[in-house]
């Protein structure tokens, strides 16, 4: 019996030492629970400075601690507790599957391959629903120091409507304080002004029109090729982002409603569901 004792007190002192080597690596408590160093360092950005870590570190504790005096005080104050938690992890367990079933799926078997076919099908169906709601235009233009030498050049060369010449202007690009040589893109009107100031300063601007002025710093030249007001029906290429989007989350819809379809089928099929 002696032994057995002397064996039992051994175990409870080996146990003791245990937890008090726990408590002795414990950074924080709140009554039983302890916050360990090691639960700390993971989340600590390297990049602190020691200072900031420090910081860091006091605000981590601090938080911790927070949270575990509220949790207690939920145990303590709220009734059925366990049972209403235990319902509300059972529902997120169950719609977090589900929802990472259906984007499995999704990524496997969507097809993303959207051509100009369906681009062109989707806007002729729905192009009333793309109505503006500010102007848009198209311009080239170019904006280059009053110094340079040959500035008539540039201006025959940005007039003419040679391809040749407007190569020619592509590659002295980085001569320019700014430039826009792809007039085939619609861009908002109050973009174009932001980036030409002169184009605020002019009473009305026209489809076709060319302007050429001076300022203290250098010359602007801009072709205005296109207009497009508000109300007006969007041109194809500036909604195609938001088309593509919509044909997308449409092949979603159809392809989810299709896969439970045949879910549903498959259960009935083999004996797994019945309603009765």
């Amino acid at each position: 019996m002696r032994i057995i004792a002397i064996y039992i007190l051994l175990i409870m002192a080996l146990f003791s030492c245990g937890e008090e080597n726990k408590k002795d690596n414990a950074v924080a408590r709140v009554n039983d629970v302890y916050l360990y160093e090691d639960d700390i360092n993971g989340k600590l950005p390297t990049y602190l400075s020691k200072e900031d870590s420090i910081l860091y570190r006091n605000n981590f504790i601090k938080r911790w601690a927070t949270e575990q005096l509220l949790l207690e005080k939920a145990k303590i104050n709220i009734e059925d507790i366990n049972e209403d938690i235990e319902k509300l992890v059972a529902t997120y367990k169950r719609e977090l599957l589900i929802d990472k079933y259906k984007q499995a799926v999704l990524q496997q078997e969507l097809d993303t391959i959207i051509t100009e076919s369906d681009l062109d099908e989707y806007y002729n169906i729905n192009k009333n629903i793309y109505k503006l709601n500010e102007k848009l235009i198209q311009l080239k233009y170019i904006y280059f120091s009053v110094d340079l030498k040959d500035k008539d050049d540039i201006i025959k060369m940005f007039k003419s409507k040679s391809a040749e010449d407007l190569d020619i202007l592509m590659e002295r690009e980085l001569e320019f304080f700014s430039f826009n040589f792809n007039d085939s893109i619609w861009v908002s009107y109050k973009l174009a002004e932001s980036k030409l100031p002169i184009l605020k300063k002019e009473n009305k601007i026209k489809k076709g029109q060319y302007i050429q002025k001076e300022d203290s710093l250098g010359v602007y030249l801009v072709a205005v090729k296109n207009l497009l007001s508000r109300n007006n029906i969007a041109p194809k290429s500036y909604v195609v982002p938001t088309i593509k989007q919509m044909i997308l989350h449409k092949r979603k819809l159809e392809l989810m409603k299709s896969i439970e379809q045949t879910i549903i089928i498959d259960a009935i099929n083999n004996k797994q569901f019945e309603q009765y």
